[in-house]
């Protein structure tokens, strides 16, 4: 949640950051400040370059401030007109600098910056440094002093930058936040510190776990529709196209907007409906859909994981059965459930929707239903019907970038192709109703649960298996080889660091909704500790016929010789459905998790199965959003990786600086999406040109007829 710069301010002076007097203007309304002239009038947009822009002005009587109001509230900044401006007392400045937390991705860690300038010169240069934070402690008193040197200030300031950045790292903590900027931090003529102007980013998943801190939020920066979507718990992207997309799984829903643009039909949206995807809140999708006049069609892309199909069908007869659908609807349905879901909608024969039994086919309604008759299709199999990017496609540079990861062995632990009905397995939040359900298909499919954790209720059971008050004491009883951990955003970064502190050899965090801040404190301990982590955020891992720890369907799945490594869990049912029809097995499949910071990546699941025999050939499934797919690329040309490798990225028409779902699918503005596929197709990597070309291209690599 980004805030605008009064509520960063806000908060700021909340936790005792010095800030000038101010005043909030509304539409329509004749301020009144109780400081006297000249002010500044400041545009509240969520954009940066307002001064630029002209959406930041001096006033200097109180008859111009009439007109400076009515000037801004109509001047667009970058698309956005402000629901409100900011006043302030004019300050005299001595000189500006630049001071922020901010965490970083590329460095997995909180990062204190500081700069000797600031305000609309912070980006020309000047005397900076930028210093790693650990957490929870936050910055020593050596770190503050390097940041204040760094600024050139007069060493009477020492004082007051010493407070100001304790008061911003509370605030940083406390409010979880993602972003805490100072620019410019102002050296008054009266030799005060001030912050002249602020800027915040708020961790969605802190505001989930503290509701307070949606009192920052301003329902005037969005749209109605990205109001509806924020109000029935979906995630919501308005695009330029004109084709609605209702799907669930933030990587399932990048592909489709990723094949719809490939083909010529433009997206209209990014809609995540998530795994709840009940009748009222596809009731809630279809109204917003229906309602946008820049919407001609409806794709409805379903994968049925835990998510049955048949219910997403009974849905869709209770939504559109009555009266039909007001758009016309193509539905795509595949996985759990799916075959009865067909025969449901089938017999029911709504008016205005569509089946259609694959993707392809449903790009070709589609196509039919909006005027284009020939759908361009992604791009194909290179020349000779070889597909693209595959090894000795081109050759590696001498100098390699050094890897980002520390790319560990397994040590002592077992090796994850050896898991199965022998491995002990203990469940971490047992008691809870999720934990249950999944413990009893897991126990279904063969995993050995051998003990529960809950705190305070040790010496209960559930469903036979004991429950203990810790890890601690669980491992006294028990030898553990898998934590699977089913425990509330709030505490599971908690639960990680207990099971890893107890050496518990593997852990799988399915939990979504860790605030950032709670696992950059947790990965130094994996570290150090030698834990291996899956996740957050993941639905698991399961290695096909044999063991499965977490929430994944298993219907996709089948025993075989490919690694299949994943960011998305649609993607990974998706993919492993494909790879399974047409005869390629699975060796391992593993979900990476789909937060920015997570245990164990690719490159160092490539580590894991490069000597293993059991493993033929390795299928990464990647999304935009950080560095994972460059990571593994390099890893692999470093030590020549000896077996074949594909990948398919999901996202690659994403537009910059938009949260696609989860919170690890952002593409970063200034970034690109291409940089990814160059640097898979230069370590040799076959790159999938779309989800139905996977099966194809493992083929290829691995031989199978």
């Amino acid at each position: 949640m980004l805030l605008d710069e009064r509520h960063a301010k806000e908060l700021f002076a909340s936790y005792g950051v010095s800030l000038p007097a101010s005043l909030t203007v509304l539409p329509g309304s004749t301020p009144r400040p109780d400081f006297p002239p000249p002010w500044m009038l400041k545009s509240q947009v969520l954009a940066g370059g307002r001064g630029k822009a002209g959406a930041i002005v001096r006033v200097d009587s109180p008859d111009k401030l009439p007109a400076a109001c009515a000037k801004l509230f109509a001047l667009q900044v970058r698309g956005s007109f402000p629901p409100c401006l900011l006043l302030e007392p004019h300050v005299a400045v001595r000189r500006e600098y630049y001071v922020s937390f901010a965490v970083s991705r590329d460095r997995e860690s909180l990062v204190l910056s500081s700069r000797a300038s600031g305000g609309m010169e912070v980006e020309s240069g000047g005397a900076g440094v930028s210093q790693n934070v650990r957490l929870p402690m936050g910055p020593n008193e050596t770190q503050i002093r390097a940041a204040f040197f760094a600024l050139g200030a007069a060493a009477a300031l020492w004082p007051q930058f010493l407070s100001l950045i304790h008061a911003l790292f509370r605030a940083v903590r406390g409010s979880g936040l993602l972003l805490a900027e100072i620019n410019p931090l102002a050296e008054t003529a009266d030799g005060l510190l001030t912050a002249l102007d602020a800027k915040a980013e708020i961790d969605d998943s802190a505001v989930a776990i503290d509701q307070t801190l949606s009192r920052y939020f301003e329902p005037g920066h969005c749209e109605a529709r990205e109001l509806a979507a924020k109000r029935s718990g979906f995630s919501y992207v308005r695009l330029p196209g004109f084709v609605g997309c209702l799907v669930n799984g933030a990587g399932l829903a990048m592909a489709t907007m990723d094949a719809l643009t490939f083909a010529g039909l433009a997206p209209a949206n990014f809609l995540d409906l998530g795994g709840a995807a009940d009748a009222r809140r596809i009731r809630e999708a279809f109204s917003l859909l229906f309602d946008d006049t820049q919407v001609g069609a409806i794709f409805v892309n379903l994968y049925g994981g835990i998510l049955s199909c048949a219910q997403v069908a009974r849905s869709l007869i209770e939504i559109l059965g009555q009266v039909g659908a007001a758009k016309p609807v193509v539905v795509r349905l595949a996985g759990n459930g799916a075959r009865q879901g067909k025969e449901l909608l089938r017999a029911r024969s709504i008016p205005g929707l569509h089946l259609a039994s694959d993707m392809n086919q449903a790009l070709v309604v589609l196509a039919g239903l909006t005027g284009l008759t020939q759908p361009a299709g992604p791009a194909g199999p290179g020349p000779g019907g070889e597909p693209a990017g595959l090894p000795g496609a081109s050759q590696a540079p001498a100098h390699l970038p050094p890897l980002s990861r520390r790319v560990t062995g397994l040590g002592d632990a077992p090796s994850p192709l050896d898991f199965g009905p022998h491995t002990a397995v203990l469940i971490q939040g047992a008691t809870g109703k999720a934990a249950r359900l999944h413990a009893g298909l897991m126990r279904a499919y063969g995993t050995n649960i051998v003990a529960g954790v809950t705190p305070f209720k040790g010496g209960e059971s559930v469903d036979g298996v004991p429950v203990y008050n810790s890890v601690l004491e669980a491992a006294a009883r028990h030898r553990i080889d898998v934590s699977l951990i089913f425990v509330p955003g709030a505490y599971a970064s908690e639960a990680v660091l207990e099971a890893a502190q107890a050496r518990v050899p593997w852990i799988v965090c399915i939990t979504e909704g860790i605030p950032q801040l709670d696992m950059l404190a947790v990965l130094p301990v994996l570290r150090e500790t030698g834990a291996r982590l899956i996740g957050p955020n993941t639905p698991g891992i399961i290695r096909p016929g044999a063991f499965m720890a977490g929430i994944m369907p298993v219907d996709p799945f089948r025993a075989g010789e490919v690694a299949v490594f994943s960011r998305s869990g649609t993607l990974t049912y998706e993919a492993s459905s494909r790879l399974s029809a047409a005869g390629i097995g699975q060796a391992l499949a593993v979900g990476l998790g789909g937060d920015p910071f997570i245990g164990l990546g690719f490159e160092d699941w490539l580590e894991i199965v490069r000597d293993d025999a059991r493993v033929k050939a390795a299928l990464l499934l990647g999304e935009i959003g950080g560095r994972a797919e460059e990571d593994a690329a390099a890893f692999v040309r470093a030590v020549n990786f000896p077996k074949p490798v594909a990948a398919f990225v999901a996202g690659l028409t994403s537009p910059p600086g938009r949260r696609m779902g989860h919170a690890g699918a952002i593409l970063e503005e200034g970034g690109g999406a291409g940089r990814k596929l160059t640097a898979l197709e230069e370590a040799g990597i076959a790159v999938c040109p779309d989800l139905d070309g996977i099966a194809a291209v493992m083929a290829w690599l691995t031989g199978t007829t």
